[in-house]
């Protein structure tokens, strides 16, 4: 069996802090999002070969990554775009990258912006079970979250309904960003295509392959975050925290409050500051300031000012301190 993490987004919703860093490299506790899907697809015994799938501006980035990772088997498979508009769509590139690297295999596919509680061991299981297609499902508590998703209808964990992106959901059970392709589906991804469907979010793939073929949801509980936007990256660092706040060992802080789900990294110094639900990337100074709900990268600098709610670039400078950067 082999697994394809997808990872060739460009996350331009949270620009600038992932405009020159793939957002699956943003840390959620002590490791960061992708290493999390690596870490269970390398002591699971049934998949040979990991796949992550990324486009040519972060190939570099992705290349020294696994080099230096713990990992055995990923290997780095490149779509060639550079930029949004140039995107084949995650279904194209995920027909390109099963051509390219010649799969004939199982396919286990999992968005590499997703935190999900559920071990991926549980999901192949049902997978291996069903011999069918297989996608991962979650509660989202109303049908009015369920909007931004695909919706599911089920009859004993069979698909009889999917919905991508649904004005009026009639269920507040929706697909995740992990799917179980057996070999003989692969081939219908180049089908898809050829009949002109939407070749960018997967969800219009498995309503157009439900109708299809048999397909089943792998239901879970617990926890699950789709990380594309500032929100749901602090939610999901504040559930990896799990109440907590982390301070590195390396980092200065003097007269400081420290409120919940904060993440304060390397050589960060912060000084006569309130900090809650934030994340400081190494090297930043905040020196008489109150950041609440932000996100603040490598050697910025903030002087004496209240931000809630920003995304503030590297070696950005802000104060609000006359003749003082």
């Amino acid at each position: 069996m082999k697994a394809v993490v997808l990872a060739g987004g460009y996350a331009t919703r949270l620009w600038p802090i992932t405009k020159h860093r793939p957002k699956m490299f943003l840390p959620v506790g002590e490791a960061t999002v992708i290493d999390h899907i690596l870490r269970e697809l390398e002591i699971e015994d049934r998949i040979e070969m990991v796949y992550v799938s990324t486009n040519e501006r972060f190939g570099a980035e992705f290349s020294t990554y696994l080099r230096d990772s713990e990992f055995e088997k990923p290997q780095l498979s490149i779509e060639r775009s550079s930029a949004e508009r140039e995107k084949f769509g995650v279904v194209g590139a995920l027909t390109r990258l099963v051509e390219r690297e010649d799969i004939e295999d199982d396919m286990v596919v999992i968005g590499g912006d997703n935190l999900f509680s559920f071990d991926i061991a549980d999901f192949i299981d049902a997978f291996e079970m069903w011999a069918a297609p297989t996608i991962a499902a979650y509660d989202v508590g109303t049908p009015e979250n369920a909007t931004p998703y695909g919706v599911l209808e089920l009859d004993d964990r069979c698909v009889v309904g999917f919905s991508e992106k649904p004005d009026d959901p009639t269920s507040s059970l929706v697909s995740v960003a992990c799917y179980g392709f057996p070999r003989e589906t692969l081939s219908l991804l180049d089908c898809y295509l050829a009949e002109g469907n939407n070749p960018d979010e997967p969800g219009w793939f498995v309503q157009w392959l439900q109708e299809r073929k048999s397909t089943h949801a792998y239901t879970f509980d617990g926890a699950w975050f789709d990380i594309g936007t500032q929100e749901s990256y602090l939610e999901a660092l504040a559930w990896q925290l799990d109440g907590e706040s982390y301070v590195a060992e390396s980092a200065t802080l003097e007269n400081v409050t420290i409120g919940d789900d904060v993440y304060v990294m390397d050589d960060a110094t912060l000084v006569d500051s309130t900090i809650e639900r934030t994340v400081v990337f190494p090297g930043t100074t905040i020196e008489s300031a109150t950041v609440r709900r932000s996100i603040v990268d490598t050697d910025a600098r903030i002087v004496d000012l209240s931000i809630h709610d920003g995304l503030i670039g590297a070696h950005t400078q802000l104060s609000n301190r006359q003749g003082r950067p």
